[in-house]
């Protein structure tokens, strides 16, 4: 069995070089007053089905940066700040719309006013779209509007029990990362407007709660009752794969209660299990892989194994250009 010191000994400049990493930025557009802006993703900026590096999250109002993977840190963010430019540029040619910099949103209007993201009439497109359709019914829209910073990182030569060995090293050691750069203590009082709260007001229209560091992580954040059911392992590749695919295919009550369509015929969600796709669940970090057109993520990483670990923890950081 190879001592710690081997293994660190094993990281040698050629294979560090090999270090890859990216990032995904998700921001929501806001008028000048500080409300969400309910105009369509600008058509300029591409199709949000197709484009490689901007497209939407949950929400039409909701634009998301990718970078690609690069080699050095300085290349990632040189990146991301020139589709920065890319967006702005195109935002102040159609008006006066701003990108929100904090992960908590801006002025929100009645949950059902959200609107949700359009990827078009093919098949793809419709089930990205009812997909986010089951999460406003979920979850509510409101949470889904809430942004992050997610963090792509790989290293060559990591087997399947080394990437799981990462996951849960980090996430026994997360709540430091919340403690030292959560970036989202105060919120918009229309986010949780009609909610049970422990929130203190903060000048007009702002609710914070003392000492906070990350809202967007607690308990009025980014977080699923239903999935707190969830027995997710990260023992190893296959029993994560295990709880996973329970997790995809156990009917859960509520959710059918909702149904897969309404009277109407139109659709509520894509399933009645406790999560739709793998996408859906809520971990502040996953194993990931590269998928090909029409493959579910879970097969992919079955049949090709871990290919980078993918962190989504990271607030917005309002200081941050």
């Amino acid at each position: 069995m190879n001592t710690l010191r081997d293994r660190l000994a094993s990281l040698t400049p050629q294979r560090l070089r090999g270090m890859r990493r990216g990032i995904e930025k998700e921001s929501l557009r806001a008028q000048p007053g500080g409300q969400l802006a309910l105009t369509p993703h600008p058509a300029a900026l591409g199709s949000p089905l197709t484009h490689p590096h901007i497209t939407t999250d949950f929400s039409e109002s909701q634009v998301e940066l990718v970078t690609g993977a690069h080699a050095s840190v300085q290349a990632a963010l040189d990146e991301l700040g020139q589709i920065h430019q890319v967006v702005y540029h195109e935002l102040e040619a159609r008006g006066d719309e701003m990108l929100w910099v904090s992960s908590m949103p801006c002025g929100l209007p009645t949950d059902e006013t959200i609107p949700i993201g359009l990827y078009g009439r093919s098949n793809v497109g419709r089930a990205k779209s009812i997909y986010r359709m089951g999460l406003g019914h979920r979850y509510g829209r409101r949470m889904q509007t809430i942004s992050g910073i997610h963090y792509n990182w790989s290293l060559p030569g990591l087997s399947n029990d080394d990437y799981f060995a990462l996951i849960r090293n980090f996430r026994r050691d997360a709540v430091v990362l919340l403690y030292l750069f959560g970036a989202s203590p105060a919120v918009c009082s229309t986010f949780v407007a009609g909610r049970d709260h422990q929130l203190a007001p903060l000048g007009d229209g702002t609710m914070y709660l003392p000492h906070a560091t990350s809202l967007r992580m607690g308990r009025l954040g980014y977080q699923s009752d239903a999935q707190g059911q969830l027995a997710v392992s990260y023992n190893c590749l296959e029993h994560y794969a295990a709880s996973l695919e329970d997790a995809l295919t156990r009917p859960y009550p509520a959710y059918e209660a909702i149904g897969i369509q309404n009277p109407g015929g139109d659709y509520n969600q894509l399933a009645t299990t406790l999560l739709q796709i793998e996408n859906e669940f809520y971990g502040t970090i996953r194993p990931k892989r590269v998928i090909f057109a029409g493959e579910r993520p879970l097969h992919a990483l079955r049949q090709r194994g871990v290919e980078y670990v993918e962190v989504r923890l990271m607030d917005l950081d309002p200081f941050e250009p």
